[in-house]
């Protein structure tokens, strides 16, 4: 009798496939979920009577500093050619950590704690909405990566995780450093201006599952040659910020994520050339260094 072709024995090639551990951008994985978790441990032990907020500042530079990991670990895996579906995960739970539960700690220790101290549920309900979108944003962008392919999708729907996280944590310090030079009347545990905080965090929340589409820039390449122009700003930046120990970031880094959050919404009202050249000019270069030399 005769009978179809027999599938081939399962050998494990397609696990191993899948399994495939780079090291050097999961280290960098790795660094973030330790900033993130340094950061969950400097916000419980927190202690913010007297307006003391030395360890909510090294929080949130933790926090800031997970972005820098997670800013390269896909960059190294691209330019490597070493992406993988273990990578992406890992990555997703390590941005939930750090960029999920850790703002989430972070308003509600400074701000609804307070606020709804004869309600902590009420608080704590606020706090787990952005943890849950968060979650949400990031289990679906697995979702498009998986179908996008290798480079996964050139663009985000709703606001990055990690740029969320980005803009509590440098509006949070921001908001710390006007307390300390006397700008609040009040200390910023008191303070009115605290309130920015929640609000910013739902609104937030929203944008993560929303979809409003975002630039991923994994077009530009680290290793394209840049205009002069850029190319000296980037000196100047980095200059200041030796120069200043870091203080030109409490101002620089709101008005970045800001204006990132921001131009999701203008992004579709600008013209395809402008767009272009913003989110693709390093790749443009790279391509025409690429090509040979015309004759004179």
């Amino acid at each position: 009798m005769a009978t179809g072709p027999t599938p081939p024995p399962s050998n494990g090639d397609d696990q191993d496939a899948k399994l495939r551990i780079y090291f050097l951008p999961n280290l960098l994985t790795a660094g973030n979920l330790f900033c993130g978790f340094v950061a969950l441990t400097k916000i419980v032990e927190a202690d913010l009577r007297g307006g003391n907020f030395t360890d909510i500042k090294i929080a949130l530079a933790f926090i800031l500093a997970a972005c820098i990991f997670d800013l390269f670990d896909g960059r190294v895996a691209r330019l490597g050619g070493h992406e993988s579906p273990f990578g992406r995960e890992f990555d997703s739970l390590a941005d939930l950590i750090s960029f999920g539960a850790a703002p989430a700690f972070l308003v509600h220790r400074i701000v609804l704690k307070d606020v709804f101290a004869d309600h902590a549920e009420i608080g704590w309900f606020i706090a787990s909405i952005y943890l849950v979108c968060g979650a949400y944003r990031l289990a679906r962008y697995n979702v498009f990566s998986a179908h996008a392919g290798p480079g996964g999708p050139n663009e985000f729907l709703g606001f990055p995780i990690p740029s969320a996280a980005g803009l509590v944590a440098s509006l949070t310090m921001f908001m710390i450093w006007l307390n300390e030079i006397g700008w609040m009347e009040e200390r910023f545990t008191r303070s009115r201006w605290r309130y920015v905080l929640p609000i910013l965090m739902l609104f937030l929340s929203w944008m993560m599952v929303s979809k409003v589409k975002y630039p991923s820039f994994k077009s530009l390449d680290f290793r394209a040659r840049r205009k002069f122009f850029t190319t000296l700003v980037a000196i100047l930046f980095l200059g200041s910020v030796v120069v200043s120990r870091g203080k030109v970031l409490i101002f620089v880094l709101p008005v970045f994520f800001t204006a990132y959050l921001v131009y999701g919404f203008i992004r579709p009202r600008i013209s395809r050339t402008l767009r272009r050249e913003i989110e693709e000019e390093e790749e443009e270069e790279a391509d025409e260094d690429d090509e040979p030399a015309r004759p004179g």
